[in-house]
C-alpha cells in the first residue's frame, strides 16, 4: 500500500491518497500501546513522486487525530495532526546510504531494489507532527499542587499560607 515502484515513475509522476490505520507502522504501535498517544482514527496521506535522476523526491501532506493526555491537567483530548513533507530516497548501493532508521547527513533515505518503502518516512513525519509537551489549551491551568484537583473547573479552595505563592517557599530555601 505504501510502496512506490520505481517502473511507475519512468515517464511521470505518481500520485498517492491513502488512508493507513496507525498500527501497520511499528514504533506508532508501540507508542499507542505504551500509552505515550493514541489515534483517533487513520492517517491520511497524500503524496507526489517524483523521480529525478536515480533518486526520487516525495512531497506531501499527512493528517491524523491523535488522543493525547494535557501535561498540565491530566485529560485526554483531541488534537489534529496536520505535517507536510519532502523525503529523498536514494538508491542504497555499496553502503553509500543506509537503509533504515533515520536518515543520514545528507538528508537521504536509502532504498534496495526497485521500489521504495513508505512506512519509515512516514511514521518518522507522524512522530515529528507529536507536540513535545501537549496542552488541551493554551490557557489550562493545570492541577492544584496541594489537592490536585482541576483549576480548570475552578478554585479548589486550597489556602496557601499567609498568602503567598507556591514559590515562596524557594525564597525562604535561598534565604532571601
Amino acid at each position: 500500500m505504501l510502496r512506490i515502484h520505481l517502473e511507475h515513475l519512468k515517464e511521470k509522476s505518481l500520485a498517492l491518497d491513502v488512508a493507513v490505520p496507525a498500527d501497520r507502522f511499528p514504533v506508532l504501535r508501540q507508542m499507542a500501546r505504551a500509552g505515550e498517544c493514541g489515534f483517533a482514527g487513520p492517517i491520511h496521506i497524500r503524496l507526489k513522486a517524483t523521480r529525478i535522476g536515480e533518486m526520487v523526491e516525495v512531497e506531501g501532506e499527512l493528517d491524523t487525530s491523535l488522543r493525547l493526555t494535557c501535561g498540565r491537567c491530566l485529560r485526554e483530548f483531541l488534537s489534529p495532526a496536520p505535517s507536510a513533507f519532502a523525503l529523498t530516497y536514494a538508491p542504497a548501493a555499496a553502503g553509500a546510504v543506509p537503509v533504515g532508521p533515520g536518515v543520514d547527513a545528507a538528508g537521504l533515505l536509502g532504498f534496495h531494489g526497485d521500489s521504495i518503502d513508505l512506512h519509515e518516512g512516514i511514521q518518522e513525519q507522524v512522530i515529528l507532527s507529536l507536540p513535545l509537551r501537549p496542552l488541551c489549551a493554551e490557557a489550562c491551568r493545570g492541577l492544584c499542587a496541594q489537592c490536585g484537583a482541576d483549576l480548570n473547573e475552578g478554585p479548589c479552595g486550597c489556602r496557601v499560607p499567609g498568602g503567598e505563592t507556591a514559590f515562596a517557599m524557594l525564597r525562604k530555601l535561598k534565604g532571601a
